[in-house]
């Protein structure tokens, strides 16, 4: 039988005291889980908002699938609406390429996103295209930025060392957070690799590795 992860959060303190929201969620994912006949295991972060993916069940739920499918003991996570998971669209792209590469089942209800169906999965690639877009647009606006930059006469080269503040962050991050994860949160939050690029799983392994050995973050 099928076992889900099911997501819920709410976001105040006022919510997360009368549990307003969580029943309404629990109701709905314990739905569609009846008409699957799937078996659900819940996880929840009361009082917290979607702006990061660095919540504590959040990142739970992520680590226990990230485990190899032999060892793994659930198949995926539903929640029921996008906004529960996250309010962005690039890191929802994040956590879908986590689900694929991972081979397990990503479902938000609200829009039909279930990449265990393929009508779920056709969805979720509209989803993947716009975030596509998205950080193509944030590109574009940055190349025209620097450009504009260039004609006043202002060094816009890029840094090629990591700033310490980055370093910091990558390191705090790690230990609680996975490595996919720790991607996803830079990326949110803006910061870099050293190049000016994204951050990817393995990004974030060599980096830390480098850190580590390098003390470079020593007090």
């Amino acid at each position: 039988m099928t076992t889900m992860i099911g997501y819920l959060r709410v976001s105040t303190e006022e919510q997360a005291n009368s549990g307003l929201g969580l029943g309404a969620q629990r109701d709905t994912i314990q739905r569609y889980a009846d008409a699957h006949d799937w078996d659900v295991i819940w996880y929840e972060d009361a009082g917290l908002s979607a702006k990061s993916l660095a919540r504590p069940q959040l990142q739970a739920a992520l680590d226990r699938l990230s485990a190899s499918a032999k060892r793994r003991d659930v198949d995926g996570i539903v929640v029921a609406k996008l906004d529960r998971l996250s309010r962005s669209v690039v890191d929802f792209a994040g956590v879908l390429d986590l689900a694929r590469a991972r081979k397990w089942a990503l479902v938000a209800i609200d829009l039909g996103v279930d990449t265990s169906t393929p009508t779920g999965e056709l969805v979720a690639n509209v989803m993947m295209s716009v975030a596509q877009w998205e950080r193509r647009v944030i590109g574009e606006r940055t190349s025209a930025a620097m450009q504009a930059a260039k004609r006043q006469g202002r060094h816009m080269g890029r840094v090629s060392v990591l700033p310490r503040t980055t370093g910091e962050r990558l390191m705090t991050l790690r230990a609680t957070a996975t490595l996919a994860a720790t991607a996803m949160q830079l990326n949110a939050e803006g910061l870099t690799t050293a190049t000016g690029g994204t951050w990817t799983a393995n990004a974030v392994c060599k980096v830390q590795a480098r850190l580590t050995a390098a003390g470079a973050l020593a007090a």
